[in-house]
């Protein structure tokens, strides 16, 4: 006898199992990242339901961060889900995105690594290549400004001296932090990150801006390479 899967359209669901219902009842928490998914795609195909079409785009990117980082397009690829759909579901996880950053109020003073964490862990966590980063501190260690260096490796042209202090002379900011991730989610400081900060440190030394830290983030940690005391 030939077998099949029969997919429940969300309206053959009991109504204790609906995703709008249940969110309404018990709140957005108690329900799981497919059926929140769902509630925005509001209905699915012939084949599957809302919730199946959920499940179908979760098993293909993993988890809601490397959805996050997938494209329009990569994510209409998913069958049954449209451009409609994929458009709605981007903007979903962009409001996730801000939301993180509007939390709780930027911190506007650096007194330790933990800080500097605090104020760019999240930015950096959606970036698939290596971004290079200097944070202008004032005399009192109060952040003015945060200059995104380079994008996509950094080398000695990335982290070239004359980009990094470029700024920091226009608007004289006496100290500076810089920071980059590694992609990979591991943090450890190679020895080419060690020789630019190295290198970076002598160069402002000449013209009076000091180095304070070289920060590198990965998977939700990070390594001070001034509190390991490599530079």
């Amino acid at each position: 006898m030939e077998t099949f899967q029969y997919n429940r359209t969300i309206r053959e669901m009991p109504l204790d199992d609906r995703p709008r219902e249940r969110l309404e009842q018990l709140g957005p928490e108690a329900l799981r990242d497919a059926e929140l998914i769902a509630v925005l795609f509001r209905t699915g195909t012939k084949e599957k339901s809302a919730v199946g079409l959920a499940e179908d785009v979760l098993k293909k990117f993993e988890n809601l961060r490397v959805l996050s980082q997938a494209s329009i397009e990569e994510i209409q690829k998913v069958k049954g889900v449209g451009r409609v759909k994929s458009i709605e579901l981007k903007a979903a996880l962009e409001l996730g995105k801000r939301l993180v950053k509007h939390q709780r109020e930027p911190i506007k003073k650096i007194k330790k690594p933990a800080d500097v964490a605090e104020l760019l862990m999240n930015t950096y966590k959606d970036y698939e290549t290596e971004c290079f980063t200097c944070i202008l501190l004032n005399i009192k260690n109060d952040v003015i400004k945060i200059e995104k260096i380079s994008q996509g490796g950094i080398d000695g042209t990335a982290a070239n001296p004359m980009d990094v202090f470029r700024l920091a002379v226009r608007i004289s900011a006496p100290n500076i932090i810089i920071t980059h991730n590694h992609p990979s989610g591991d943090p450890e400081p190679s020895t080419t990150d060690i020789e630019i900060t190295k290198q970076l440190k002598e160069a402002g030394n000449i013209i009076g801006i000091q180095l304070l830290d070289h920060i590198i983030f990965g998977d939700g940690k990070y390594v001070s390479l001034k509190e390991r005391g490599l530079f």
